[in-house]
């Protein structure tokens, strides 16, 4: 805990509040955790009314981390969390030190690399390992000013809050209020909220008689009205009173104003107290300024270039007038207003020069990037573009550009921008900027910029290296935009120049590669690949062999040889691994990997392989990669028949994180289940959601919405429209085989057989000589459609049985059943053995409309004997907990956090946390401890 102030503030007026927080403090000292947000104007008492409920918590065992939004540090994400957590170059706990690799650039690298969103995923994970210490209070103060990533990360924090001892609570203004700031408080009911309003009359007198020690006389009355009830207004007021001897008290000790001018605002008031330093004092103030509201003594020394013992004087003056207190090791403005009035009185152009002056000494100390950016911003900001980046900014820009961009981007791209104009043309220096420039803006997602920045480049940048890099960048954009066709001629002509070495034709023959595999032109992207590999020979570049590996794979999967696809993968994961700046290729190859199991029946394997490139992609912080291998997790437990798991996985990531085909992919995940299990509703509201969606993609295919838009459809007892749907999908085998079975299905239901035969002829050709048991049960399957074998149908079910397929089993005993029924020579008994198997399938799966509709089937066929199975009707209670849900119940009820959970389980965090969501609202408690008492009860109940 970091101690707040120099003593105890005086808080007055505000019981009513106070009160309300010390209550919540209770219940998260009880275990029991909320959100919380305080607003209200500057002034008005909202860090002090929080400082004291701080105090409270302190006293209860609760551990209490504090930390602010600064204006001037918009632009470097996470700096309000990372001083509240104390995340330093160095400390002594391994999770604080991997967020300060991580933002250093050492952990991870490359283009695209989002360092920012690596840290919040960890610290998030900081702030969970903190709670199994004890009860905590985490606060942002001045939330109006934190970076768009802090104001994430608190609302994620916030959505948690009931699953962990945490009191969060966010202070801010009224404005600004960002459209990221008000949806906090769609997420922190009203309940939760305290605006604070003016003081009242009686709290403006009590305030004022105890800062001037005595009962007003009616002029400081008069005064003090003016204030407009705002506390720190009074107290400046009043101390601006008193530093000019203009208060006396009389013998009935009632304080009046002897007569000297006062003050006629705050500012004016502020300016008052500043008034009475020494210029000695000013000056390193002026300079404290430059660094925050808080800031370190250390950084203090370095932008000074003073030893500490020649600054002691002046930081004692200036807590001594009440303008700085300490605040933990370091010092800070005892408030944001007083260094805001520091600042302000500089002229600009001395502003920037001291701001340049300082990031100078703090980058030749070797500070941490952000906080050297931070002193940089204000030159590139400010109106006048005359103010040039200094040749020491530019040599650090290029040290640091990595982790920058990774960090910051937005930062990145102003200093950049501003660097590149500065610098002489056709040098390398220039060229290497503009790269790192073009880096920057596909950082923030301004692709389109970015690749005009390359183009730019390329017509002046001789060096082959930087060259390369160049149409690196150009590719990654065109493949996003869909105009790499435009760019292959340049690409070929740049195979042609001369001073390449191998090295850099393998580069260009990897990104032509990549091209044509944009295009969908799969044998020449094989052929590129191919030729990039051979081109390399025994020269050793990662980059190259491992994206060369990466297009084979892909062509492979694409040509549906799965098994061919695997060793690629092995040989490529054994070029990137450890490679930082290699990340996203290994996240795409894990993913892929994952899928190619998964296409093989090899659950347990595509599971693990998923879970892997989860973990990676939480741990590097690659948003769009996890959400990727979040969605391949859910359709191979869709396939597997885990269905309560699936669905799980759907909401794990929001929406507007994730590429819009993934979006379209999950909800037709879940709206797959639900219709399955009667929820035509809930499936209904998950078909709306894709279809926003749906229209960003254009004719992308996406198997799992195909399948959920037709079984819309069959719900609404419409085959034929059901059937078009599948029909309408374009041919080829990474079309999805999954659809090839209800496509055969649905036409065999309207007796259209030459859809079935078609569909059996190309079955067929999939499955021959293939030894993966779900492709030779398809064929088994359509076989048996077309021809009304009910044994082959058997067999096809056994088939789907061994590839671990339950539903795809359900539909083949189904559809034995049904033909067993109709034929010519009655045979109840085997229809009947065939309907109970399906019926027992779909019991399992909780598929009751498939229960319900099967039934009703063979009611019609005289069959009305079935078995009784008992389903999970529960909705709510303990008995409504899915097997999951009950393991992760039983673990939290031992004291493991969501992380500990996740590495027992093999889970990913945030699937724990949605999980406990779950939990939390089937049983209808509110924290963890609730969870434990539930247990307990059920248990007890159980005998």
């Amino acid at each position: 805990m970091r101690p707040l102030t120099d003593g105890t503030e005086l808080l007055v007026g505000r019981d009513g509040e106070l009160s309300r927080l010390v209550a919540w403090i209770r219940d998260v000292a009880a275990g029991r955790g909320r959100a919380v947000l305080v607003d209200g104007e500057p002034g008005i008492g909202k860090s002090a009314l929080v400082r004291a409920a701080c105090a409270a918590a302190a006293d209860a065992g609760c551990q209490v981390f504090w930390g602010a939004g600064d204006e001037l540090g918009q632009a470097l994400p996470l700096l309000p969390l990372l001083d509240a957590l104390q995340i330093t170059q160095v400390t002594r706990d391994p999770r604080r030190d991997a967020i300060s690799e991580l933002l250093g650039g050492s952990a991870v690298a490359g283009k695209g690399a989002d360092l920012a969103a690596a840290a919040a995923e960890q610290l998030i994970t900081l702030v969970d390992e903190l709670c199994q210490d004890g009860p905590a209070v985490l606060v942002v103060d001045e939330l109006q000013w934190a970076d768009r990533t802090t104001v994430a990360v608190w609302s994620r924090l916030a959505r948690s809050v009931r699953q962990l001892p945490l009191l969060l609570i966010g202070v801010l203004r009224p404005v600004p209020r960002r459209d990221d700031l008000r949806s906090l408080f769609r997420i922190v009911g009203p309940a939760e909220r305290l605006r604070l309003g003016r003081l009242a009359e009686p709290a403006v007198l009590e305030l004022v008689a105890a800062l001037a020690g005595g009962k007003p006389g009616a002029e400081l009355a008069r005064l003090a009205d003016d204030a407009a009830g705002n506390p720190l207004y009074l107290t400046e007021l009043v101390d601006a009173l008193a530093r000019s001897s203009c208060l006396a008290v009389d013998t009935a000790g009632v304080v009046e104003v002897t007569g000297a001018a006062t003050p006629d605002s705050l500012p004016e008031a502020i300016a008052d107290r500043l008034g009475f330093l020494t210029e000695a004092a000013r000056g390193v103030l002026r300079a404290a300024a430059l660094l925050g509201v808080g800031f370190s003594v250390a950084d203090l020394v370095t932008v000074t270039n003073s030893p500490l013992a020649d600054l002691l004087p002046a930081l004692d003056e200036a807590r001594a007038a009440g303008v700085l207190v300490a605040a933990g090791d370091d010092l800070a403005f005892r408030h944001p207003l007083i260094r805001t009035a520091l600042y302000d009185e500089m002229p600009t152009a001395v502003r920037i020069a001291w701001h340049q002056a300082a990031a100078w000494a703090l980058a030749e100390a070797s500070a941490p990037v952000e906080r050297v950016a931070r002193q940089l911003l204000p030159m590139v900001s400010t109106t006048d573009s005359r103010v040039p980046v200094p040749p020491w900014a530019v040599r650090w820009l290029l040290d640091v550009a990595t982790p920058l961009i990774g960090q910051a981007p937005v930062a990145a791209v102003a200093l950049l921008r501003r660097a590149v104009r500065d610098a002489p043309l056709d040098d390398t220096v220039t060229g290497t900027l503009a790269c790192r420039l073009a880096d920057a803006y596909y950082g923030v997602g301004n692709v389109a910029q970015a690749e005009r920045i390359a183009l730019r480049a390329l017509d002046r940048v001789r060096d082959p290296d930087v060259r390369v890099d160049l149409y690196t960048t150009v590719v990654q954009c065109r493949g996003l935009t869909g105009c790499s066709a435009d760019f292959l001629p340049e690409l070929n002509n740049a195979l042609t120049q001369p001073g390449l070495q191998a090295r850099h034709r393998a580069r260009l023959l990897v990104l032509i590669a990549r091209t044509h595999r944009y295009l969908g032109e799969i044998d020449a992207a094989d052929r590129f690949a191919t030729a990039a590999l051979a081109e390399l020979g025994p020269v050793e570049d990662r980059w190259a062999t491992g994206w060369a590996l990466h297009v084979l794979s892909f062509v492979a999967m694409v040509r549906g040889e799965w098994a061919g696809a695997l060793p690629l993968f092995e040989r490529a994961m054994a070029v990137v691994r450890g490679d930082p700046a290699l990340t996203d290729l290994t996240l795409q190859l894990r993913i892929n990997q994952s899928v190619t199991f998964g296409a093989l029946d090899r659950y347990t394997d595509a599971l693990a392989a998923a879970g892997q490139a989860r973990e990676l992609a939480e741990r590097t912080g690659s948003v769009a990669r996890l959400s990727q291998a979040q969605s391949a997790v859910g359709q191979l437990l869709l396939g597997a028949g885990r269905w309560d798991d699936a669905l799980a996985e759907v909401d794990v990531v929001p929406d507007d994180r994730k590429d819009p085909a993934v979006v379209c992919g999950d909800h037709g995940v879940a709206a797959i289940i639900h219709f399955h299990r009667g929820e035509t509703a809930a499936a209904r509201r998950h078909l709306d959601i894709a279809a926003l969606y749906s229209e960003r993609i254009g004719d992308q295919f996406v198997e799992c919405l195909v399948r959920a838009c037709s079984l819309a459809f069959e719900h609404a007892d419409a085959p034929e429209r059901a059937l078009a749907v599948l029909t309408a999908v374009p041919a080829g085998e990474d079309a999805g085989e999954e659809l090839l079975g209800d496509t055969a299905r649905l036409a065999a239901t309207i007796g259209d057989m030459r859809t079935v035969a078609a569909i059996e002829a190309r079955v067929r050709t999939i499955a021959a000589e293939s030894a993966i048991p779900h492709r030779r049960a398809l064929a088994l399957y359509c076989r048996g459609l077309l021809e009304r074998d009910a044994t082959m149908l058997l067999r096809a079910a056994d088939g789907y049985r061994d590839a671990a397929r339950p539903l795809s089993r359900a539909k083949a005993l189904e559809a034995a059943a049904i033909t067993f029924a109709e034929a010519r020579v009655d045979d109840r008994g085997s229809a009947r053995a065939a309907f109970t198997h399906a019926i027992d399938l779909y019991a399992e799966l909780d598929a009751h409309w498939d229960v319900a509709r099967l039934r009703a089937l063979f009611r019609a066929f005289g069959i009305r004997r079935g078995p009784k199975v008992k389903h999970r009707q529960a909705r709510h209670g303990w008995d409504s907990l899915t097997p999951t849900e009950g393991r992760i119940a039983a673990l939290v009820v031992e004291g493991l956090s969501n992380p500990q959970i996740a590495g027992r389980l093999y889970l990913s965090p945030r699937t724990v946390g949605t999980h406990v969501s779950h939990i939390l609202t089937k049983l209808g408690v509110h924290s963890r401890i609730d969870i434990a008492r539930e247990a307990a009860r059920h248990q007890s109940a159980s005998g």
